[in-house]
């Protein structure tokens, strides 16, 4: 079963980054408080970016390193941008 990597838009225009197997469950998670404390008390939120790995330990680099990245390479990478593909490079 693949792993994915996830971006939401919390309500204050935040960004939280994690991974999961089961997308769905992984929101209702955060809808109800069980997921994380960060995105529960910025709801609502809305899945903005998703990225598909074949391990966990895959899954869990890409998240580590997105979470480093400043707010102008995530929305790069969200809107996937090809003219500022530069950015990414940093």
């Amino acid at each position: 079963m693949p792993y994915f990597v996830y971006i939401l838009e919390c309500s204050d225009q935040s960004y939280y980054t994690g991974y999961t197997q089961n997308i769905k469950q992984r929101l209702v998670l955060h809808q109800k408080g069980s997921g994380s404390a960060y995105v529960y008390s910025r709801r609502p939120f809305k899945l903005i970016y998703t990225e598909e790995y074949p391990t966990q330990r895959q899954a869990m680099q890409r998240e580590k390193e997105i979470q480093k990245w400043k707010r102008a390479r995530k929305l790069v990478l969200i809107r996937g941008d090809l003219k500022c593909r530069g950015m990414l490079d940093d």
